[in-house]
């Protein structure tokens, strides 16, 4: 997430009660989670296992629980407890603002565009030309839609990542999402489908991509071109699929995974690992479908030698 206007050093570490390592007026222009920082991002971090990726990211300051070197070029907030902080910041720079009417009045929809009965559209959604909104969907804040796009009964673009800390005593903080979900033109979503947004970033579905009914893309995800997901798969978050590729029904996969250009994942396949493009897989733990079918076979036959 990028602020309307940079800030500075220690004007966020007033708003979060924090001390500073470097210049107050070290310029700092938005937050945003590991995998996406850029320079003038706030990255935090809150456990001694990622403090080095944190300090060597591209992310200029760094929101830390424990006081470090500081990196050349680089800022550090030291806080107790950087999640709660990350979550001050969300919240002071993109609020949530409640809806007055079913079409936000900063929403802004394409020439030829469809809108069916009781759909919402929150603040400034944009929506392109000649697209369809079936009844019921449901378009969080900031989602962004291409031209030529259909979207079917009932499906949920924008809801809140899932990502949680765990507590000692009170149970499990959310971390607040002020991210987005973009679809790129010519994408069709089947009913029931929930897109939810990235936790500061962008989760996207590219240009010709068809999503079956009760699909689910989990936060920061970016799939590609002209892919092809079938009902009941899940992808979780972070998980970027190249152009090409198809997903067969109850797909399911990690976090933090690639799933290369033209792979195709046979149903009920659990995609634990990356895969590289241009082969079939299938099975849990996922392995080449040919290699599986084989091992499979296998197996049954040293079965029937047994009885």
């Amino acid at each position: 997430m990028k602020f309307s206007t940079p800030q500075n050093l220690k004007t966020i570490a007033l708003l979060i009660e924090a001390k500073f390592v470097g210049n107050p007026d070290f310029e700092i222009t938005g937050i945003n989670e590991i995998h996406v920082v850029e320079a003038g991002d706030i990255v935090f971090v809150d456990h001694p296992k990622y403090y080095d990726k944190a300090l060597n990211s591209k992310a200029t300051t760094i929101l830390i629980n424990k006081e470090v070197a500081c990196p050349d070029g680089k800022a550090l907030l030291i806080s107790d407890d950087p999640f709660r902080d990350f979550n001050k910041i969300t919240q002071h720079f993109n609020a949530f603002k409640s809806a007055s009417s079913a079409i936000a009045k900063s929403a802004k929809i394409g020439a030829g565009t469809i809108i069916q009965p009781n759909v919402f559209i929150g603040n400034n959604v944009i929506i392109g030309k000649n697209c369809v909104i079936h009844p019921n969907v449901c378009l969080y804040d900031g989602v962004r839609i291409g031209d030529n796009c259909c979207i079917h009964a009932g499906s949920v673009l924008g809801a809140d990542a899932f990502y949680y800390k765990k507590r000692p005593v009170t149970g499990y903080d959310k971390l607040i999402s002020c991210g987005s979900v973009k679809l790129e033109d010519n994408v069709d979503i089947g009913a029931l489908c929930t897109i939810d947004k990235g936790v500061s970033g962008i989760t996207t579905i590219g240009e010709g991509t068809k999503l079956d009914n009760q699909v689910h893309v989990g936060h920061d995800t970016v799939i590609g071109k002209r892919c092809l997901i079938a009902s009941q798969t899940g992808i979780a978050g972070c998980v970027i699929i190249e152009d090409e590729v198809t997903l067969w029904g109850q797909v399911g996969t990690n976090s933090g995974i690639t799933i290369g250009k033209g792979a195709v994942i046979m149903g009920q396949t659990g995609v634990t690992k990356s895969v590289k493009g241009g082969k079939s897989y299938f099975g849990t733990p996922i392995a080449e479908s040919r290699e599986k079918l084989k091992e499979m076979a296998g197996i049954r036959q040293l079965l029937k030698s047994k009885k």
